[in-house]
């Protein structure tokens, strides 16, 4: 089993890797193609860090592995917005000024929900071009209100992000190659598709070789693997204060990973053997989702204490394995 770990720890390591240039690949690109910086920040770096949770979903599901396809959406969807949100909260309380609160939260919570419903009931083909049907919506929804006037704060933070690349601004940063975005973000994408193979055909030994559920593993391992581009894009925009894009990033990745992924599970799984998990576990994905959203709500700002309440509440979630 040390050969399965380590492989599965290889991979961990390739998907982050290849996730982070894959994001900053694909919004330098939608950058020099002249997208609009809130559609490259919700909607390009959303679906880039989420890329790792719903492809490695999607693999797991196709191998027959839907414990660790679902508890791997589960999981990821409360990481972000209670460990990674808490911590970025920890570090520096912020603000958020932009209307990414008033419209593009909600969207993801809904979202959220929608999949916490189809995934108790079961995620068959039938469900998944339901969620497919709802990821369409939400990208309209997304597209339509990144031609809002009241989006300033999120622009300049996303155009300050693809500048850096998650580090200092240097003239260099700006006078890349055109040629070298899309071949980053190719093999970025290639990057996190070998890393998710390479995780989810070693995690499924691991769980098997331990005698415990699929979904326990994919819950923890495999979820806190996945999680890690956020956690790294969540670091860095919180570095530099960009506060609206480290909400932006975690409630859209939600968003990503709960329809993009519950899409891509359903419809890679057969009809007659569903992907399932636990209502219990579905109800803390719901629920920390709506804590995290009433209290940025509340005073559009995250303290330290709220950020400990984020964390505490993660930590509450685990006992919910025994159950699974």
């Amino acid at each position: 089993m040390l050969l399965q770990i380590l492989l599965a720890l290889a991979g961990l390591g390739l998907l982050t890797v290849a996730a982070d240039h894959l994001v900053l690949g694909s919004s330098r690109l939608a950058e020099r193609l002249h997208i609009s910086p809130v559609v490259v920040g919700v909607v390009v770096i959303g679906l880039g860090t989420s890329a790792p949770e719903f492809l490695v979903s999607a693999l797991a599901a196709g191998r027959g592995d839907t414990g660790i396809a679902v508890g791997n959406i589960v999981g990821s969807n409360i990481l972000n917005l209670t460990l990674i949100l808490g911590i970025a909260a920890l570090v520096t309380p912020f603000a958020v000024d932009s209307a990414v609160t008033r419209r593009e939260v909600p969207l993801a919570v809904g979202a959220v929900v929608a999949f916490g419903v189809l995934a108790y009931l079961g995620l068959t083909p039938a469900t998944g071009l339901v969620l497919a049907a709802a990821m369409a919506a939400a990208l309209y929804l997304l597209l339509r209100w990144s031609r809002a006037a009241d989006n300033e704060q999120l622009v300049t933070e996303v155009q300050d992000f693809t500048a850096e690349g998650g580090a200092v601004v240097t003239p260099a940063a700006r006078r890349t190659r055109p040629w070298v975005e899309p071949i980053r973000t190719v093999l970025g994408l290639a990057g996190v598709l070998g890393g998710a193979q390479l995780l989810v055909a070693n995690a499924s030994t691991i769980a098997e070789d331990l005698g415990v559920p699929q979904v326990v593993i994919g819950f923890t391992l495999v979820a806190l693997g996945t999680s890690l581009p956020e956690l790294v894009t969540t670091v860095q925009a919180q570095r530099r204060g960009e506060t609206d894009l480290v909400v932006g990033n975690l409630f859209g990745s939600n968003l990503f990973n709960s329809l993009a992924g519950g899409a891509l599970v359903g419809l890679a799984t057969g009809a007659a053997h569903p992907a399932q998990a636990a209502a219990g576990l579905l109800a803390a994905m719901v629920g920390t989702t709506l804590l995290a959203w009433a209290l940025l709500a509340r005073g559009l700002r995250l303290t330290r204490v709220e950020g400990a309440v984020l964390l505490a509440a993660y930590a509450l979630t685990l006992p919910l394995l025994l159950t699974a």
